[in-house]
């Protein structure tokens, strides 16, 4: 791994010494996941953001499937896959994030594989061609989070007053309708009343609002414009 070490290095990053390097991008919400476990458990790290348009030649030898996020541990050995990163973390915390009870720890694995799903919808939301096709996909979503809606506790978050990975993994869903709602109808949120106050209680977390930049917003309405779909058609 020497040489794509040293490229590392050309930006400033010594990832020689870093105990652990997060390889992201701004926008990703698998990126996010990570970066909020990381700052709910303390953990020291280094970021680099990199163009995932414009992939470094040595991405492809820590990432074989050419996806962020990756996780680089003392510039020695890489991670990737984000679910597998997620659970790497945890299990080096001496305070997990995850249910002590085996069942329950499953059942939490099972709908966080769920939320990947829904993460799948918003994709196409951005990327249909016309209107029928995101109402389509704006469906999905409602009947994915109906489903998870019976799954909540009272709150504030999905198993109750801990924030677990299970949050973290969903916080980034959450956030893309922040965005979304100003140009397609999310009136579903108001038939969840258990979505709706998990997804506020999740936008409140420090770790949550600082997983990403200032202006991810802004970055994200341009990423959405320049898919140049229906989607890109409303937004001014």
């Amino acid at each position: 791994m020497t040489q794509h070490l040293a490229e590392l290095n050309k930006q400033n990053l010594d990832v020689s010494d870093a105990e652990i390097t997060l390889i992201s991008h701004v926008l990703c919400p698998f990126v996010q996941r990570s970066v909020i476990i990381l700052k709910e458990q303390g953990t020291s790290y280094q970021r680099l953001d990199i163009d995932l348009a414009n992939k470094p030649n040595w991405f492809a030898k820590v990432s074989p499937l050419g996806k962020v996020p990756v996780l680089m541990l003392e510039g020695k050995n890489s991670l990737f896959e984000s679910q597998v990163i997620c659970e790497y973390l945890d299990e080096i915390n001496t305070s997990s994030m995850h249910p002590d009870n085996a069942y329950e720890k499953a059942h939490h694995r099972s709908w966080i594989e769920f939320g990947s799903g829904i993460l799948g919808d918003i994709v196409g939301v951005y990327n249909a061609t016309d209107k029928a096709g995101l109402e389509q996909s704006l469906q999905s979503i409602q009947t994915k989070l109906s489903q998870v809606e019976k799954q909540l506790s009272q709150g504030p978050f999905f198993s109750g007053d801990t924030f677990q990975v299970i949050d973290a993994v969903y916080s980034p869903i959450f956030r893309y309708f922040n965005t979304l709602e100003k140009y397609v109808d999310c009136s579903f949120f108001e038939v969840l009343p258990r979505i709706s106050a998990w997804r506020h209680a999740l936008s409140q977390r420090a770790s949550v609002q600082t997983a990403v930049a200032m202006d991810y917003p802004e970055r994200l309405e341009t990423f959405f414009k320049a898919r140049n779909g229906y989607l890109s058609s409303l937004i001014s």
